[in-house]
């Protein structure tokens, strides 16, 4: 494993293309080597799930769009290995939901679910993201982008770790 990138969506509502904040964190040699947030304008002000993640439309009316930020998130991704994410369906819906809107080529890397991850590597039950990061004594602020994709990455590169 020499590269990839965890990231981590929130979204506006439950149509996958409302992603309205994104986190990505790469990772090369395992070692965190950059990370980037991003706030989104999604193609819809209706907010569904700001109870969840606190972002409100008057958050990101101003933002750019997902197909304004391609060009900033391109290069994040561009090269690595895979893309790991926790619910990796969830993460990979909404990214190519959000590249087709945009008619922007799709990531031809494959996703690593670092929840099945988890469960494989260490037998932990439940596996939702605060559980695995409890685990492994990571810090969390859960539902921030961010620090989700952040976490991700933690949690790949705690798998790769031989058992002491």
């Amino acid at each position: 494993m020499t590269s990839f990138v965890a990231i981590d969506f929130e979204t506006a509502n439950r149509a996958k293309e409302s992603a309205c904040a994104v986190g990505l964190v790469r990772v090369e040699n395992l070692q965190i080597v950059q990370k980037a947030y991003y706030l989104i304008c999604p193609p819809q002000s209706h907010f569904e799930f700001t109870h969840i993640h606190g972002i409100r439309w008057t958050d990101v009316a101003a933002q750019p769009t997902f197909g304004d930020l391609w060009s900033e998130l391109h290069p994040l991704i561009a090269g690595t290995d895979f893309i790991a994410a926790h619910n990796a369906g969830f993460d990979r819906a909404v990214l190519h939901a959000c590249c087709n809107s945009y008619s922007i080529p799709r990531p031809a890397q494959d996703f690593i679910c670092t929840v099945q991850l988890a469960r494989r590597t260490w037998s932990l039950y439940p596996t939702k993201l605060p559980d695995v990061c409890r685990y492994l004594g990571l810090q969390l602020d859960h539902h921030y982008a961010l620090s989700d994709a952040e976490a991700c990455a933690q949690i790949v590169i705690a798998a790769t770790q031989p058992i002491v």
